[in-house]
C-alpha cells in the first residue's frame, strides 16, 4: 500500500514536470541547487559549532596555571574551528607584537566567509522561485486564452489553467522547503558569530608575564626592554631555564620581545614561559 502510494506520487510529480514545461525544470534545478547548498552549509556549521568558546577558555586557563601560553597552545591545538584559531593567535602575544597578532586575527576573520558563502544564493532562490512560478502561470494562462480564441472549448480551458498552475505550485514548493533550512542556517551562523565575539573579548589580555633566556649582553638586553613601549617591569632572575622576567601590557606592545632585543643588542633570545591574564 505504501509502495503503491509512493509510485503513484512519483508518477504524478513526473507528469506535472512534463506538463509544466521549461520553467518548471528551471525551478526544479534551482530547488536542487538550493538544497545542496543548505545540506553542505548545515554539515559545515554543525561541525565547527560542536566546541564552545567557554570550553576552550577553560582549557587555556588551566594550562596557564601549569605551563603558560606554550602549554595552552599545545592543549587547544586539537580544536579545529575559528574560535580556537582566534584564541591561538591571541596566545602568541609576546612572541608577536600586537599588530602582528591583530593581522593574524584579521586573516582568520577572512576565513569566516566560508560560513556565509552561498547564503545569498540560497536567499535569492527562495525569493525567485515563486516569481518564476507566477511567470509560468501567467504565460500558461495567456497561451490558453490565445488558443481558445481560435477553438473555444471549456475542457481545453480547464486543462490549460491546470497546466499553467503547475509552475506556481513548483515555485511555492521550492520556497516552502528551503525557507526553514535558510532560517536554521542563519541561526547557526549567528550563534557562531556570537562565540567568535566572546572569544575575542575573552582573549583581550590586560597583563602578561614572560620569562626569557639570553646568553650574552644581559645589561644591554635589560636596558633595551626597560625602554621599550608597553613594558611594565624587567628584572634579572635565577632560574634553570631563564635569566630575565618581563611584565608588559599586551595592548601597548609595539614590537615582539625577540625583535626588541635583536634590534637594540643584536642578541637572540628564547621565550621559556609566557603567562597571560585578563
Amino acid at each position: 500500500m505504501i509502495i503503491e502510494s509512493l509510485i503513484n506520487g512519483f508518477d504524478m510529480i513526473m507528469e506535472m514536470l512534463q506538463s509544466g514545461g521549461v520553467i518548471t525544470y528551471i525551478i526544479l534545478l534551482l530547488g536542487i541547487y538550493g538544497l545542496l547548498i543548505s545540506i553542505r552549509k548545515i554539515f559545515y556549521l554543525r561541525k565547527i559549532s560542536k566546541i564552545d568558546a567557554t570550553e576552550i577558555m577553560g582549557t587555556i586557563t588551566s594550562s596557564m596555571e601549569q605551563g603558560g601560553a606554550i602549554e595552552a597552545l599545545k592543549n587547544i591545538s586539537h580544536y579545529k574551528n575559528p574560535v580556537s584559531r582566534i584564541m591561538s593567535e591571541a596566545l602568541k602575544i609576546g612572541y608577536k607584537n600586537k599588530i602582528e597578532v591583530e593581522e593574524s586575527m584579521e586573516q582568520i576573520f577572512v576565513e569566516l566567509s566560508k560560513m556565509t558563502n552561498g547564503i545569498s544564493a540560497l536567499k535569492t532562490i527562495i525569493e525567485l522561485a515563486p516569481f518564476l512560478g507566477l511567470i509560468g502561470t501567467v504565460l500558461g494562462i495567456w497561451m490558453t486564452f490565445k488558443n481558445l480564441g481560435v477553438n473555444p472549448d471549456a475542457a481545453a480551458m480547464a486543462e490549460g489553467i491546470y497546466i499553467a498552475l503547475i509552475t506556481t505550485i513548483a515555485g511555492l514548493t521550492v520556497a516552502i522547503v528551503l525557507m526553514p533550512l535558510y532560517t536554521y542556517i542563519k541561526g547557526l551562523i549567528d550563534a557562531e558569530m556570537d562565540k567568535i565575539e566572546l572569544a575575542t573579548k575573552m582573549t583581550n589580555w590586560s597583563y602578561a608575564v614572560i620569562k626569557i633566556r639570553v646568553y650574552e649582553k644581559l645589561p644591554c638586553v635589560i636596558e633595551a626592554l626597560q625602554e621599550a613601549e608597553g613594558i611594565v617591569s624587567v628584572k634579572e632572575i635565577s632560574d634553570p631555564y631563564s635569566n630575565i622576567q618581563i611584565s608588559f601590557k599586551p595592548s601597548m606592545l609595539e614590537k615582539s620581545i625577540s625583535n626588541i632585543i635583536l634590534e637594540k643588542c643584536d642578541v637572540k633570545s628564547e621565550i621559556t614561559e609566557s603567562k597571560l591574564r585578563q
